[in-house]
């Protein structure tokens, strides 16, 4: 009479055992299809691995047929499982351009608007972080944009506007940091520059605050550092910075520094009043 532990023990055993005989026959079967010259036998079992969530497995089946099916029937489905398998096994490169392919080929196709959303939400995926090259990132606003204005009734729109906001972000931070850097640099003149394109290519970022703030920063240590002969007018648009930040954001958190800097730039301009 085996106690409870014991008995719990070897049904863990078995279940170890059957699990592993299950995987070795799995196993086989995948080498039997993979070596098979049945090709109606390899698509259904590269379906089955692909429903099972096995996309590796089932991709390297899909490798084997697509030639073989290419201008048949089975072509159209067969072509989509092979995109997505790639794209589910985070291959985005490849499952873009082949989700491309599919939906040159079947323009018609019920998979069609699927194919183009996960085309382009691959470039999503590529996209870098903010601090690198964003080719990618452009690319990936263009194709989304692309669905969006090609299926503007689908089921992936909210989504796909979703995305289009999260890299808009990152290009927005991207040229956000490249105007601070030139103002921590102490290269005044292109921080000011950077802020103005940047506000102006990005009229509603939610970085507007900031940019607003250290484009007067700029400005402010520009005129102060200024020569007698250019400081007058720095110090006159600088002072413009302030009262633009001022309107647009009254209550800004860096309303007290930006005031500190009004008052120091006021009565630098006050001197030029006083010598003439």
């Amino acid at each position: 009479m085996c106690t409870f532990a014991h008995c719990l023990y070897n049904m863990k055993n078995v279940t170890y055992i059957l699990f592993t005989i299950i995987l070795l026959v799995s196993c086989s079967d995948f080498q039997k299809a993979l070596k098979s010259e049945d090709t109606a036998e390899k698509f259904k079992f590269a379906t089955d691995l692909y429903e099972a969530g096995k996309f590796s497995k089932a991709k390297r089946l899909f490798d084997q047929i697509l030639p073989k099916y290419r201008g048949k029937p089975q072509a159209e489905k067969l072509t989509f499982m092979h995109a997505m398998a790639l794209y589910q096994m985070k291959l985005y490169y490849e499952a873009s351009y082949h989700f491309d392919k599919f939906t040159n080929i079947y323009p018609q196709s019920e998979k069609a608007e699927e194919a183009a959303f996960y085309g382009a939400k691959g470039f999503y995926h590529i996209s870098p972080v903010y601090s690198k090259e964003q080719k990618e990132t452009v690319e990936a606003i263009e194709k989304l944009q692309l669905f969006v204005n090609n299926y503007p009734n689908s089921k992936f729109l909210s989504e796909a506007n979703t995305l289009v906001k999260e890299l808009d972000f990152k290009l927005e931070k991207k040229a956000f940091e490249i105007a601070r850097q030139y103002d921590l640099i102490r290269d005044y003149k292109a921080s000011i520059k950077s802020f103005n394109n940047f506000l102006f290519q990005f009229p509603g970022t939610t970085l507007r605050n900031e940019a607003m703030f250290y484009r007067l920063d700029a400005s402010y240590n520009l005129a102060m550092r200024s020569i007698n002969e250019l400081k007058e007018q720095r110090l006159t648009d600088a002072i413009a910075y302030y009262k633009a930040l001022k309107k647009s954001y009254p209550d800004s958190e860096f309303i007290s520094d930006a005031d500190r800097m009004k008052e120091e730039l006021q009565k630098e301009l006050d001197t030029f009043s006083t010598k003439s």
